[in-house]
């Protein structure tokens, strides 16, 4: 019982954040998952209830969908999954663990504006590509997106619709290549179920409260949510 209203509540505050803010819920929840259970177990939960969740987040925001942004993104993404998905399934945790550390570093940098960098719109395949292989084997891929889609002229909405549609397609692609490796067992499926009914209420808690909540406000949040990602990602590491 303990187990599951814990995962509720990772669920609820993955949808929540990445619906508020757009970045960080699902790494905030692999590496809270990383820690609980094992990097291989966080990874695997974690495709088919963000799956859930980025369904559910296309509803809310179906009406702002650029179909074409998404297509191309996915065209990307879903290749890119399914090579970082197989090649996930055969590394050790300790690899794995360094992986997550560093998608984490990653985030934070960029969140701090130590890292600058903003793609053309030309890159979106390979950029998407690259995006889905670390998606698969660290989390952190999503990380590339924001500053593609902000060169493309996407925000707000349209950004939350677009990505899920993409985000949707590449974690199908990363859960069939770790079906095939043998990650997805009863006990993971049913985990991932959990999470999977907490997220989207976490979306609709998200979604009440950018209604709400300043700008600047956001981007404070948005940072203190890295630096406890970053605190948990280092307490990963250093089990």
């Amino acid at each position: 019982m303990t187990e599951l209203f814990l995962l509720a509540a990772l669920g609820l505050a993955a949808g929540a954040l990445t619906t508020l803010t757009g970045v960080g819920g699902g790494l905030l929840l692999l590496l809270a998952l990383a820690l609980w259970f094992d990097p291989g177990t966080a990874l695997a939960v974690t495709a088919p209830a963000l799956l859930a969740g980025n369904l559910h987040r296309l509803f809310l925001f179906r009406r702002h969908l650029d179909a074409r942004i998404a297509g191309r993104l996915a065209l990307g993404a879903v290749p890119g999954a399914l090579l970082g998905g197989a090649l996930a399934v055969q590394l050790p945790h300790g690899v794995l663990r360094g992986l997550l550390l560093g998608a984490t570093a990653l985030a934070l940098a960029k969140a701090l504006g130590w890292i600058r960098w903003r793609p053309p719109a030309s890159a979106v395949v390979p950029v998407a590509a690259v995006g889905g292989f670390i998606t698969a084997t660290s989390g952190g891929g999503g990380l590339l997106v924001p500053p593609l889609l902000l060169s493309m002229g996407l925000t707000g909405p349209a950004y939350l619709a677009t990505t899920a549609l993409s985000a949707a397609a590449m974690h199908i692609a990363r859960l069939t290549a770790y079906g095939a490796g043998g990650w997805m067992d009863a006990t993971r499926w049913a985990l991932a179920g959990a999470l999977a009914l907490a997220i989207p209420v976490g979306n609709l808690l998200g979604r009440a409260l950018r209604e709400r909540v300043p700008a600047g406000a956001l981007e404070r949040f948005t940072h203190a949510t890295l630096v406890v990602v970053c605190g948990l990602a280092v307490a990963g590491v250093s089990r």
